[in-house]
């Protein structure tokens, strides 16, 4: 595994392409070189396991990208892979990891499993020499899972580290939605948050309270177009209103989240 003095100068920092970072005694990270609207810098492939061993479990293998993958294959021994939820940028490496690993993948909608079965709230996983806690965060889509070490949270896309998550349109509810961000309070207090895409944060507890407070905050601001729009105001009248002061390629994500904001305040 890459240590502090892979880059001359000092530790390695976010984003760093190409290089596995470490961030926890456990827990180590390489960055996909897949960056774009959606992507932020790229999709976090995460590396759980004991200090001084090459084993690790693998979080979220990334893009379907052949170098992405062999980076994580050459940085480590894989007994284990786990998937947070179904979006392919965390999905689309799995056939080959699978083949070039044999290691078992586990998600918790069964599409994405391979020699492994689907994964369960509560379940408590031991491998690589380290002890995870399974965590069902559904809202950015219904299968989105959050993992809970000793000293941190994987969370997929339900928090990311920098910016706010999309609640996918097809499966995702805001309700579900603001109920994980609470779990994610409840389970994640002084844990380090290990996201899936951004740089990681100092405390899972603390990043849920400040995205349910944004939360909060726009819908509030949604109510409020609704009063000048009309209330059968449709998602995207709402966006050009309440997201006005955003990059206008960015709407397509803002119309996903305002869908699901009225579909909220409507029910």
């Amino acid at each position: 595994m890459a240590g502090d003095d892979a880059v001359p100068g000092g530790p390695i920092e976010h984003p760093a392409y190409g290089v596995v970072r470490p961030v926890t005694d456990t827990a180590s990270v390489l960055l996909a070189d897949n960056p774009g609207k959606m992507t932020l810098d790229g999709t976090n492939s995460w590396l759980l396991g004991a200090p001084g061993s090459r084993e690790r479990i693998v979080v979220d293998p990334g893009p379907r990208t052949r170098a992405h993958i062999d980076r994580i294959v050459d940085a480590a021994d894989v007994p284990l892979v786990l998937i947070t939820h179904r979006h392919h940028d965390h999905t689309g490496g799995i056939p080959r990891i699978a083949r070039l690993t044999g290691a078992p993948v586990r998600a918790l909608n069964p599409k994405y499993c391979r020699g492994g079965e689907p994964l369960r709230d509560g379940e408590v996983i031991e491998a690589a020499g380290v002890r995870l806690t399974v965590v069902t965060t559904p809202g950015h889509t219904a299968d989105s899972v959050s993992l809970v070490l000793d000293d941190a949270v994987v969370t997929g896309d339900t928090i990311l580290g920098r910016g706010t998550t999309v609640i996918d349109s097809r499966d995702g509810t805001l309700g579900d939605y603001l109920a994980s961000l609470d779990r994610l309070s409840d389970v994640g207090e002084g844990k380090r948050l290990l996201p899936g895409h951004g740089p990681d944060g100092a405390d899972t507890a603390e990043a849920a309270r400040a995205y349910r407070v944004h939360r909060q905050q726009r819908l509030d601001q949604v109510r409020g177009a609704l009063e000048t729009l009309g209330a059968d105001a449709s998602p995207l009248a709402v966006v050009k209103l309440v997201y006005a002061d955003i990059d206008k390629r960015l709407w397509p994500a803002a119309r996903q989240s305002v869908k699901a904001q009225l579909d909220y305040l409507r029910s």
